[in-house]
């Protein structure tokens, strides 16, 4: 896959090019651009789809401390390069934290939102301290066994999928995994500014997500100014796009044509 030499990164990335409307897919902690083939492969004929690796997952490396404001213009920046005026930024989880600061950051290149299984708010205490040991014992352990399992089942549910990722997980450098578990255990809040969004946005969420509740979609949704709906996918976890494409792509491609 091409790289693109942006913001001071090495940025991989996938581009199925064309002269339609351009999605950017932003993808979740510990996963990497291909979550969204399915999605990719049913829209690409319509639109121009972009998905890439965020700093520290998949083939882009990370150098540093970052936030996720710093992803928000990794994602602007990939744009650039490809001489893209505007999207729609498409995130699960971590990608919707940081489409949420695209649009606030650089709110005339973001067309559109979708949000899949994400939140506009930081971790609690509690949160910090239960996820930092998991993150903690992952760098020392590695993700075989029941703690890749337990991960796994969190974010996919799917126990043939999951099988997959594990493997990937496994293949990877732990120690990277340090600056990003960072990012994720003390970004901001950004609750308070989503009024600041008018740009339509579109909310995702399995219904049996364990890693952030229907309730947090709930919140988003009532803040918004130009919310299109909250897709509600029964019996999915934290990916619905991963394990219920079909439900996944019929709601983004509708959400796409009315824009």
């Amino acid at each position: 896959m091409p790289i693109a030499k942006v913001n001071g990164q090495s940025i991989n990335y996938s581009d199925s090019g064309g002269g339609g409307t351009a999605i950017i897919f932003s993808h979740g902690f510990l996963m990497d651009l291909s979550m969204f083939d399915s999605q990719v492969e049913a829209l690409k004929d319509e639109y121009r789809c972009i998905a890439w690796d965020e700093r520290g997952f998949g083939e882009t490396p990370v150098d540093g401390s970052f936030t996720y404001w710093d992803s928000a213009d990794d994602a602007v920046s990939l744009l650039d390069h490809l001489g893209v005026e505007s999207a729609v930024f498409a995130g699960m989880s971590q990608g919707g934290f940081l489409s949420l600061r695209a649009a606030l950051s650089h709110p005339d290149r973001v067309s559109g939102i979708v949000m899949i299984d994400s939140e506009s708010a930081a971790f609690t205490e509690e949160q910090i301290e239960g996820y930092g040991a998991m993150f903690s014992q992952w760098q020392v352990d590695g993700p075989l066994g029941e703690l890749g399992e337990t991960v796994a089942g969190m974010i996919i549910g799917d126990p043939e999928i999951s099988k997959e990722w594990i493997m990937k997980w496994e293949a990877r450098d732990r120690a990277a995994l340090r600056e990003p578990a960072e990012t994720l255990l003390f970004r901001d809040d950004v609750t308070d500014r989503i009024g600041e969004i008018s740009c339509p946005v579109l909310i995702i969420h399995g219904e049996d997500d364990q890693a952030i509740p229907m309730e947090a979609a709930e919140d988003l949704e009532s803040r918004l100014s130009d919310c299109r709906g909250l897709v509600r996918v029964p019996g999915a976890a934290h990916a619905p796009n991963m394990t219920h494409p079909a439900i996944v792509n019929e709601a983004i491609s509708n959400f796409l044509a009315e824009l």
